[in-house]
This record gives C-alpha cells, sequence and structure tokens, in this order.
C-alpha cells in the first residue's frame, strides 16, 4: 500500500489539510475530492498508478482535517483555494488535475479560468449542475434563511464499522475491506463516544446562489487543456440532479480538446468500485502525446 503523508499549509486564512504520496520530484498529480469526501478516498486510485508520481490532494475548506468555516462557504471559494494551492505547490509549472464530482466541477471551472495553469484535466463524474432560473432566487434565499436559524448535524454512528455499513448500504458496489478503510477516515469522534463525518455540518445547508449554468460554459469553453471525461455506465446521479442528457451533450461540446471514457460496473463513486480502471485511464491520457 502507497502510504500517504499529511502537512498542513495556510490557505487563505485558513489552515489546509494536504494529503501527499510518492516522491517528491516526481510528476506531480492533484487530485481533487468530491462533496462530503475527504483526500484519503483517493487511496485506492494511487495504489493502483504504475508510474512515479507526486500525488496531492487536499481536504477542501471544511472537509477532512482542513479548517472550518462556518457557515460561508461559497463555490467560488474553491476556486480561490485551488489557485493558491497551487501558487504555493507549483508555482512555475502548469498541473495535471483529476477531479471527482465537487472537485472535478471545480477543476474544469478553474481550467476555464486560468488556462495557462492547466497541463490535462481529468474530471470523474463531474458534469455541473441542472439549470437554475431566476423566479427560484426568493425561495432559495428564504429556504437558507430559515435553515440558519436552526442547528445542523450529521448523524452519528456507534463506531466505524456502522459508518463502514452504511457506507456499503448506500453503495453495494463498495466490498467490505474498502469500506472499513474509508469509514476509518470520513468519520471522526463526535464528542459523545459515538462517529459522524468528518466535516462541517453547514455544508448541509442549502446553497443560497443559484447555480446558472450559462456562466460554467462559457468557463468551459476556455478551456485549452485536453480534457478527458470519465463517467459510470448508469448516468443514476446525474438524472436525480436533474442534468438532461442534451445539457450534458451541450457541455461536453464546449470543451475544444475532449474525450470520454464510461466505466463498466460503477456508480457515481467510480474511484472506489473500480480503481484500477480509473488509474489506468488516467495514466493513459496524462502520459500520452498531445492530441
Amino acid at each position: 500500500m502507497w502510504t500517504s503523508r499529511s502537512r498542513f499549509l495556510p490557505v487563505r486564512g485558513l489552515r489546509y489539510h494536504l494529503r501527499e504520496w510518492g516522491r517528491e520530484g516526481a510528476p506531480r498529480l492533484f487530485l481533487l475530492h468530491g462533496w462530503m469526501d475527504v483526500s484519503a478516498s483517493f487511496q485506492f486510485v494511487v495504489e493502483a498508478l504504475r508510474h512515479d508520481w507526486h500525488v496531492l490532494a487536499p481536504d477542501w475548506r471544511g472537509f477532512g482535517h482542513s479548517e472550518w468555516r462556518g457557515d460561508a462557504y461559497w463555490f467560488p471559494d474553491y476556486l480561490g483555494d485551488l489557485d493558491a494551492l497551487l501558487t504555493a505547490l507549483s508555482p512555475d509549472a502548469p498541473v495535471d488535475l483529476v477531479g471527482h464530482s465537487l472537485g472535478g466541477n471545480v477543476a474544469c471551472l478553474y481550467a476555464g479560468v486560468r488556462p495557462a495553469r492547466v497541463r490535462r484535466l481529468v474530471a470523474l463524474d463531474a458534469f455541473g449542475l441542472a439549470d437554475t432560473a431566476p423566479e427560484q432566487a426568493p425561495g432559495r434565499l428564504e429556504k437558507w434563511l430559515r435553515e440558519l436559524s436552526a442547528p445542523v448535524a450529521f448523524r452519528s454512528y456507534p463506531d466505524c464499522a456502522a459508518l463502514a455499513e452504511r457506507l456499503r448500504a448506500d453503495n453495494p458496489r463498495l466490498s467490505a475491506e474498502r469500506a472499513a478503510w474509508l469509514a476509518e477516515h470520513l468519520g471522526e469522534a463526535d464528542g459523545e463516544g459515538g462517529i459522524r463525518l468528518a466535516g462541517d455540518p453547514a455544508h448541509r445547508r442549502v446553497n443560497p446562489v443559484l447555480y446558472r449554468r450559462g456562466e460554467a460554459r462559457a468557463c468551459w469553453q476556455r478551456v485549452t487543456a485536453p480534457t478527458l471525461w470519465v463517467v459510470p455506465e448508469a448516468a443514476a446521479l446525474r438524472g436525480r440532479l436533474g442534468v438532461s442528457d442534451e445539457a450534458h451533450a451541450e457541455a461536453r461540446d464546449c470543451f475544444r480538446d475532449f474525450r470520454e471514457v464510461t466505466v463498466a460496473d460503477s456508480g457515481h463513486n467510480l474511484h472506489h468500485d473500480q480503481p484500477g480502471e480509473v488509474a489506468r485511464i488516467i495514466e493513459t491520457f496524462l502520459l500520452s502525446k498531445a492530441s
């Protein structure tokens, strides 16, 4: 098993946790986790990598071991945090970015906002959100205000075994061994003898800022890096979130140098379901000659 090491660094006034694998001085590979996940969940993919890499994966603000930010978690802050991290960790060279879900959406937007900073881009089941209409704003803001007035918390579990069981219930493809390993890293003590998810419960509150898919497309159209989307065989999550096949096709067409690969027998967490195949796909793409 590739053993990770941890360090902390200041990022825009927050204490950020960074997980690293591999040899310093090797080609850098940045991995960005999804919502309510942590950097450690890339362990299975990292173990399957065959080449020499220096893998760097942050815990986003308010997740894992990174500092919380209270009520204020705004999507543009992920871009700001990523920009600060890359300035600190790779100031002179464009980077290879791999992101899952939320992390993949951040990576795709960042590659359009800072195209010179990204050499190659990989998004693991990251497709944006369904578009919103201005008429939704009053109700969304009202719901946010209502939620601010009430306490928010994550469910507690008796122990890591119970959390692992919940992970397997949510994802039947997850083996008992992988679920147990993930539970150790996704959970933290709740102060009452149990285990809860490692993150700020404020993430559960509705986002008062509407998602505007047209703005995302404008960013994607500026991406110059070769781009790979890795998607599960069934688009279950995309369907539940209301992103239609037509909107998905429009998104693909935004990228200048684009390809897509489907991973069989996998769900949204395809890096847990088929880590060996995901690692192979990522390395084949990153090490291929420019198209």
